[in-house]
């Protein structure tokens, strides 16, 4: 387990912080039938390897597969007619470029999707299908987003970055207003933690109705860009690399303006996992749960059963995707049954 501290009683309030609770309930408004209140289930299996009631929130079965829809739509919801008619642009491992697409078609909206290479063909496959442009770029998100800057510069479009922007925070807290009014007794939040979008806009919503709920980021230990800018104090650069939680993969940006700050406020705890506990993780959830899961949404569950997480319940894990390629996911269930 990676400590990043608990909060301290001197943090700031939630409203105090770049988006608080009043911009997430009202993107919960403007979201209204346009995502899916997502259903909260209770599993029986990771209650007993835990020993404290376990729930699973699926926002995996989002329409476009991953939790990644809520801040996308919010975010482009929130656009001027001029930034809609000159059209938006990304940088995304998959499942950002893919909420982006869906929400533009619908919207009738421009968009321009960079990926880099590590993004498995799957996703850009789904991207393209929703009529986005799509454009390879590099091995990093990083990369990706270089040609995003020149969009931006030459072409005049607005960039929707995946994590770092206030209505994209807002619009992935309100999958932490669902949890915790779900459940109110809540006592712990495992999120998976990547850039921090999702972690910052939850913990801001769970924290600002239930401060004592203790939210613990989880990620994959091969390039854990949040946790080593937490570590540090501040953003730092992290070598992307090949994982089996790839929508996590991607650095957090050195000029990080709200998702740093916000994670660094608001998270208890950091834990990182390894691949071969990250694969067990997509494997309970096929056998024991029922659930087409991909690596970044298994996480949580692969904490628990790792034995990283303490008996301190309810326990509530968000499943947040299920984008994984069918092959890749055949071959990692054939591996053995529940863990």
């Amino acid at each position: 387990m990676s400590s990043v501290g608990s909060r301290s009683i001197d943090a700031p309030p939630i409203d105090a912080l770049p988006v608080g609770l009043a911009a997430i309930r009202h993107a919960r408004g403007a979201l209204a039938g346009k995502v899916v209140a997502t259903p909260l289930a209770h599993s029986p299996s990771l209650t007993r390897r835990l020993g404290a009631p376990v729930f699973l929130k699926l926002d995996s079965r989002q329409e476009t597969g991953s939790f990644k829809l809520r801040g996308a739509t919010n975010a482009l919801l929130a656009l001027g007619d001029d930034a809609r008619r000159r059209g938006v642009a990304t940088a995304s491992t998959g499942n950002h470029g893919r909420a982006l697409a869906h929400a533009a078609k619908a919207l009738g909206i421009r968009v321009v999707v960079c990926l880099s290479a590590l993004v498995p063909a799957n996703k850009v496959e789904a991207v393209r299908a929703l009529g986005a442009e799509v454009r390879i770029v590099g091995r990093s998100q990083d990369d990706a987003q270089v040609e995003v800057d020149r969009l931006v510069r030459e072409e005049g479009l607005t960039a929707i970055p995946p994590f770092d922007h206030p209505d994209v925070i807002a619009g992935q807290g309100t999958l932490g207003l669902e949890v915790v009014e779900e459940l109110p007794e809540l006592a712990t939040l495992l999120v998976p933690l990547s850039g921090g979008g999702l972690a910052a806009g939850v913990a801001a919503a769970v924290k600002g109705v239930k401060p004592s709920v203790r939210v613990i980021g989880i990620s994959m230990a091969r390039g854990a860009a949040m946790q080593a800018s937490l570590a540090a104090g501040r953003p730092v650069a992290v070598e992307e690399v090949e994982t089996l939680a790839d929508s996590l993969g991607g650095g957090i940006g050195l000029a990080n303006r709200y998702t740093f700050a916000m994670c660094q406020a608001l998270l208890d705890d950091v834990v990182l996992i390894d691949e071969a506990e990250i694969a067990a993780g997509i494997r309970h959830a096929f056998h024991a749960e029922g659930e087409v899961v991909e690596g970044a949404g298994a996480v949580g569950v692969a904490a628990i059963l790792a034995g990283r997480i303490a008996a301190h319940g309810p326990v509530v894990a968000l499943v947040t995707g299920r984008n994984i390629d069918p092959e890749r996911h055949r071959a990692i269930v054939a591996q053995g049954g529940a863990a």
